[in-house]
């Protein structure tokens, strides 16, 4: 009947349950009155109208009170008590009404209205109960019936709380994974049954991935810390699993979860790192009713960058980017925000000083995030002059156009490999803070704009991250690349250092190098083993021959160092925000650096890489080139 009943469209299942209430209103009340007199009641001809009355004032009441919107599958408390309220709401209505015509209150005791009150509680309510029973024993049928024509994979779910029970009886509606059992911390649920399945401690993990053939964890623990994920990740690694985990505890909580929002595990879960909460009026200091152009817009930083900025209310938002795709797809991403912000969208290149200084003016520019950039190592140091061109001219030319059009702020957004650089990457960057830092420093330059630069280490999930490429690597079976065993990087999320940013470039002066806190440094091949193990999967390695997935160390790539550095000097001073600090950096004053940035232009236009290479390394402090120029020379220089 379950089966039945469920595959009735949803108007003829509406009409059922009201034609139900309709017959059990009127006997309802005559139980209560059968009860309350103690005899097979039979009412007197002038009582039956109150029979006829009673269906039809409740009904009414019960569809306005949503009995009949309740989806039966899904009912549970909320349903009851809505029930409650209705029942409560037609027995006081029906006694005044009854009460009101003295020839007929006598007739009808007053325990009557109580009586007949619990009475049709249980009936509409019961059958409720009774429907949902059935449509879920035929669900299970159902399930038996699919689970023996093809494999459902068993998965034990790891949280026992509200997200975890939501997610359990979501996959056994999907008929995608097999919920099998629980695992919690809390002692006091060990043992205790949830929706049928039971929960345990994680001393039985081995034993229920044994007994029940789990290839799959799913981690519902959306509300803990990532310092705590990070905890149970690192438990967990220890077992041959598919670890996963549930979006966000918003969605949860807003009922939009569902079984494809089960994603892998956050890669910022694994680091543990807990993100400190912004300071709001160093967030809004230079973007709230301001006009805010970012350029490298498209871009992993920039394109985050825009993500917070349109949140915190600009006068207008400019987006500068020289492709043409990635300008179109966060031109798009903003503007499903539905936000009352206008934002712009600009082609253009950030060598194009006239370009820039037209925009600024056109919308009244007020600050500029700078994120255009070649980041990528090996790239820019195959194309020497090409990274010169773009990294160095391009923050010169954006800054001129910026002192031009009298932008009050103007931050660049550089990189820790600028610090004692290996590669011509990192050494243009350095070479775009000196530009900047000369800029501040000069009293015939300067005008109003202030230049503020922010260092970071790697941010997770960007272009050339390697969290991306090892979930590729993985996914294909291996093997996963790591250029040296010892390599180590400090490691962000991109919305973490994407509001660092924006705090530490409201507490510039002028000239100000900032540094952030990156935390504790991360090896990369114990981050490629910790992501091996959570997708489920063995290293094959000399001690474990008979593993899945490979590590296979490729050797440091052209300019690429083992350890990454973020300061210079020793001499740095905290700032208001506990995670950034201000670095005070040697400056070569406008003079001296306009002779070498016209050295510098005359080698580029010349593309002659190797007078390039020697500017760079008479200007920049502790540049170590880690590779010979002349190995990369040829069609790409």
């Amino acid at each position: 009947m379950g089966l039945w009943f469920l595959n009735r469209p949803r108007p003829i299942k509406r009409t059922i349950s009201v034609i139900l209430d309709f017959l059990a209103i009127p006997f309802s009340l005559w139980l209560a009155f059968s009860l309350r007199l103690g005899e097979f009641y039979i009412p007197p001809n002038q009582q039956l109208w109150i029979f006829v009355l009673a269906p039809v004032l409740a009904i009414p009441i019960f569809i306005k009170s949503g009995l009949y919107r309740a989806i039966i599958r899904y009912i549970g408390m909320d349903a009851i008590w809505t029930i409650a309220r209705a029942v409560f709401l037609y027995s006081l209505i029906f006694s005044v009404i009854v009460l009101t015509f003295n020839d007929l209150a006598g007739l009808v005791p007053r325990t009557v209205y109580a009586i007949q009150a619990i009475i049709l509680m249980l009936f509409v309510g019961g059958s409720r109960m009774i429907a949902r029973w059935l449509i879920v024993k035929s669900d299970h049928h159902l399930w038996k019936e699919v689970n023996a024509v093809r494999y459902i994979p068993p998965v034990l779910i790891y949280g026992a709380g509200r997200a975890g029970t939501q997610a359990a009886a979501l996959m056994k509606l999907s008929n995608q994974m097999r919920p099998v059992a629980f695992i919690d911390d809390n002692v006091t649920l060990w043992r205790q049954q949830i929706n049928g399945m039971t929960v345990y401690g994680v001393d039985q993990l081995a034993k229920l991935i044994e007994r029940f053939k789990v290839r799959d964890i799913l981690l519902a623990m959306p509300s803990a810390g990532r310092r705590r994920r990070s905890e149970i990740l690192k438990l967990l690694e220890h077992y041959p699993v598919h670890v996963r985990t549930l979006p966000d505890l918003m969605d949860i909580a807003e009922g939009r979860l569902e079984v494809s929002d089960i994603q892998e595990v956050d890669i910022a879960d694994l680091l543990g790192r807990e993100p400190v909460a912004p300071i709001n009026n160093l967030l809004s200091k230079n973007i709230t009713d301001k006009a805010v152009m970012v350029t490298g817009a498209g871009g992993s930083i920039g394109s985050e960058l825009c993500r917070q900025i349109i949140h915190l209310s600009p006068s207008c938002l400019v987006l500068y980017e020289a492709s043409e795709i990635n300008l179109y797809q966060i031109e798009r991403e903003l503007a499903s925000l539905a936000l009352d912000i206008p934002v712009y969208s600009m082609l253009g290149t950030v060598l194009n000083q006239q370009r820039v200084e037209m925009v600024c003016r056109r919308f009244g520019v007020n600050t500029i995030y700078h994120a255009a950039a070649y980041k990528h190592v090996p790239i820019v140091e195959r194309n020497t002059n090409e990274g010169i061109r773009n990294n160095v001219f391009g923050t010169l030319h954006c800054a001129q156009a910026a002192i031009d059009a009298e932008v009050e702020t103007f931050v660049l957004i550089s990189t820790d490999k600028a610090v004692r650089p290996t590669n011509t990457m990192g050494a243009t960057k350095r070479f775009a803070e000196l530009v900047l830092q000369a800029f501040a420093e000069s009293k015939t330059l300067y005008n109003k704009t202030r230049f503020t630069m922010v260092r970071f280490g790697n941010v997770l999930g960007s272009s050339g991250s390697v969290v991306p490429l090892f979930r590729d690597q993985i996914a294909k079976g291996g093997p996963v690349t790591v250029t040296d065993p010892e390599i180590i990087r400090y490691f962000m999320t991109i919305p973490e250092a994407a509001a660092l940013v924006i705090q530490a470039g409201a507490m510039g002066k002028g000239g100000d190098v900032f540094v952030l806190d990156m935390g504790e440094p991360v090896k990369i091949v114990d981050l490629a083993r910790r992501m091996i193990h959570l997708s489920g999967f063995t290293i094959r390695d000399n001690d474990n021959p008979n593993g899945d997935i490979e590590i296979d160390y490729t050797g440091l790539r052209p300019g690429e160092k083992l350890y990454e550095e973020l300061l210079i000097g020793d001499n740095v001073s905290a700032t208001e925000h506990e995670k950034i600090m201000r670095a005070e950096e040697c400056v070569i004053e406008w003079p001296a650096l306009v002779k070498i940035i016209r050295e510098l232009e005359l080698a580029n236009k010349h593309d002659d890489c190797q007078k390039a290479r020697a500017i760079l390394l008479d200007t920049i402090d502790g540049f170590i080139p880690q590779c010979e120029l002349s190995d990369w020379l040829g069609n790409d220089n």
